[in-house]
């Protein structure tokens, strides 16, 4: 097993939520909305090669909220995360929270509140210092 050295992104536009494309994760392509979620998601992919979580998905899945008659109807979570236990856990990568966005997060944590999500911006790299591993 080859273990990768994080490198670290020393550009600030790093920590710009732009640039949405299609992208090469360990030999799957993946449409990604934005930069955060692109390198979230190689950050994820130096985990599973390093054996700290078991596996992650990318928008596997799209929970709704039955009942609901006005507004956000339904919430696709950006990642799945499986930790070596065989937990899971759900992560949203947000750039800016705006009023949908709040609302999709709050139907979730009430329609499911026995599933476990964690939204991650701007801090959240900014403490990693954008530390991230090569890939693919």
């Amino acid at each position: 097993m080859t273990v990768r050295k994080p490198i670290q992104i020393k550009s600030k536009s790093a920590l710009r939520n732009n640039s949405a494309g299609w992208r090469t994760i360990a030999g799957t392509r993946y449409y990604f909305r934005s930069r955060w979620e692109y390198m979230y998601a190689v950050y994820l992919q130096w985990q599973k090669d390093q054996k700290l979580i078991a596996g992650w998905e990318y928008e596997p899945k799209t929970f709704w909220f039955e009942g609901i008659k006005r507004g956000v109807c339904s919430y696709k979570p950006d990642f799945r995360i499986v930790k070596n236990s065989g937990e899971e856990y759900w992560v949203e990568v947000k750039g800016y929270m705006d009023a949908k966005s709040k609302t999709k997060i709050a139907r979730f944590k009430r329609f499911y509140p026995q599933l476990s999500l964690m939204v991650i911006g701007k801090e959240w790299f900014e403490r990693r210092q954008i530390k991230m591993p090569e890939c693919d």
